[in-house]
């Protein structure tokens, strides 16, 4: 059992760091530093969208619109660590 929640942990850990990259290529994307033109950074770039989008439409779909800025990987990353943490918790 031990074993399954520390695979589970290791598994949200992994979305997090994702989630992170995820945000700071967009952040890189929208001040031109990086170029999408470039296939690899479009691969990674659409990669990353894929696997993070699913996650945090639903809490786009909630929060109200902020302008420009978008808490929407905060907050799923806030909720992530709150998982693991409760996780870990019911583990010990």
């Amino acid at each position: 059992m031990i074993s399954l929640i520390m695979l589970i942990d290791t598994v949200l850990s992994i979305y997090i760091w994702l989630l992170i990259a995820s945000a700071i290529l967009s952040w890189l994307v929208a001040f031109n530093v990086v170029n999408t033109s470039n296939r690899v950074v479009y691969a990674i770039g659409d990669f990353l969208y894929r696997i993070t989008e699913p996650a945090l439409r639903p809490i786009r779909r909630i929060l109200p619109n902020l302008g420009g800025l978008d808490l929407s990987p905060v907050i799923l990353i806030l909720l992530l660590i709150f998982i693991r943490n409760l996780l870990l918790e019911y583990a010990l």
